[in-house]
């Protein structure tokens, strides 16, 4: 597997699109189908599956070099770790007693709309109490824990297989 994807960088990247779509799918499936609106703190999660996906379909997309491909592992790293700690953060919110969850909080929109850039990110991270609520289990974890080890496996992953391909002799 390793040899496949020292040789193969850009389909390992073309992969890791795909699952990041797939996410993104089902994601939309769990909103528009279950009816479960995204908390705030969600739809950030949205937004670092998205920017990992791009991230993923760039690398799959150029034929980089050495240089190109450590490049592509830095950015998979961080963003995977960003959108990592905003969902730790999430299940953070969520394993606090009820009587310590931060109250409830205007929505996404108004709070962008209406407070300065940084504001209101500090706002979002400070969570709300709809961010709380637990409203969906797979095999007893929340749906931010499902993100975290998604993001945690992609990062890794992405990580490997591009430095893998950036070691690989030419």
């Amino acid at each position: 597997m390793a040899d496949w994807i020292r040789t193969h960088p850009r389909q390992a990247n073309l992969l890791g699109a795909l699952v990041c779509a797939g996410l993104m799918g089902y994601a939309l499936y769990a909103q528009y189908v279950l009816g479960l609106a995204p908390c705030p703190l969600c739809v950030f999660q949205r937004v670092a599956v998205i920017a990992l996906g791009l991230v993923f379909l760039v690398a799959a997309a150029h034929p980089a070099g050495r240089t190109g491909r450590r490049a592509y592992a830095v950015a998979i790293a961080l963003v995977a770790l960003a959108g990592a700690g905003v969902a730790a953060r999430h299940l953070w919110l969520q394993s606090l007693p009820p009587d310590r969850v931060p109250a409830c909080g205007p929505g996404l929109g108004f709070i962008l709309e209406a407070f300065p850039p940084g504001e209101a990110l500090a706002m979002v991270f400070t969570g709300s109490g709809e961010c709380a609520n637990v409203d969906w289990r797979f095999l007893g974890l929340a749906m931010p824990a499902w993100v975290l080890l998604a993001l945690a496996g992609l990062g890794l992953a992405g990580v490997a297989a591009n430095l893998l391909a950036a070691t690989a002799r030419r």
